[in-house]
């Protein structure tokens, strides 16, 4: 059997005079880049730069449309309306496709950050706003979402092409969503834990919960995280281990 996967990264996150992440450096190993689109970080200029060296490196670009809280980084749970979440990511979506249209590119894809993405795993109407923008900018975006979860459900519903998203560095629950980075065991911080997890979803299809249940989950997309000490250590590891176990490892967009 041929195993294919993304493998995306949160990118673009520095904010004025404030880095974050290793960009350069990880879109060597990475095939997506989730760029942020100023509201939960980054900026104008870190935007454009982003953009630009995933350009020139060959890797797919989505947005990253997050809740409008630069204190929070966007992880605080925000109440909005539907409608209001229409808005904010048909907003960050234009930003970003102002600076992709200028550098020549094309936009594969949106994934939404943080709370935005973990409240709209659960929730349908959040869910159905989200899509529901994507499309309306352009129905030939990738939503990417919570594998299994209600944005994948409402992507699909409207037309969209969907990527069930898994997460190398988190722990899951029995209902398959992720873990609260409020609880101690939220993140996996050993390397060889969490690219074992990996390439179990991928390969079987599961993913064992802090509770020791087995979840069945389906694997399109992996994210790993930039920001971390560790971070490009990391991402050249799972990219080489991926590849040594016989998975071809590809943008989402020539994932057909």
């Amino acid at each position: 059997m041929k195993y294919r996967v993304d493998l995306n990264c949160d990118m673009g996150e520095s904010f004025g005079t404030y880095k974050m992440g290793n960009d350069e450096e990880i879109l060597d190993f990475v095939t997506s880049a989730n760029i942020a689109c100023g509201f939960h970080a980054g900026d104008p200029a870190t935007m454009r730069k982003t953009v630009k060296l995933a350009l020139e490196k060959g890797v797919g670009i989505g947005a990253h449309p997050g809740f409008q809280d630069l204190t929070g980084f966007g992880r605080r749970n925000l109440l909005v309306s539907p409608q209001e979440a229409y808005e904010l990511v048909v907003y960050q979506i234009g930003a970003l496709y102002g600076f992709v249209k200028a550098e020549g590119g094309v936009m594969q894809h949106v994934k939404p950050h943080g709370a935005l993405f973990n409240m709209a795993a659960t929730d349908a109407a959040l869910s159905e706003a989200i899509a529901e923008a994507v499309y309306a900018v352009n129905p030939e975006l990738v939503l990417f979402g919570l594998s299994g979860s209600e944005i994948i459900k409402a992507g699909t519903k409207i037309g969209l092409r969907t990527a069930n998203e898994v997460f190398s560095d988190r722990t899951y629950q029995t209902d398959g969503t992720l873990t609260s980075r409020k609880e101690a065991n939220a993140l996996i911080t050993d390397t060889d834990t969490a690219i074992q997890q990996v390439v179990r979803m991928i390969k079987e299809g599961v993913v064992t919960s802090t509770v020791g249940a087995e979840v069945s989950i389906l694997a399109d997309t992996v994210c790993i995280h930039g920001d971390g000490i560790h971070a490009l250590d990391f991402a050249r590891r799972i990219s080489e281990t991926l590849k040594n176990s016989q998975i071809d490892v590809r943008k989402i967009q020539d994932l057909k």
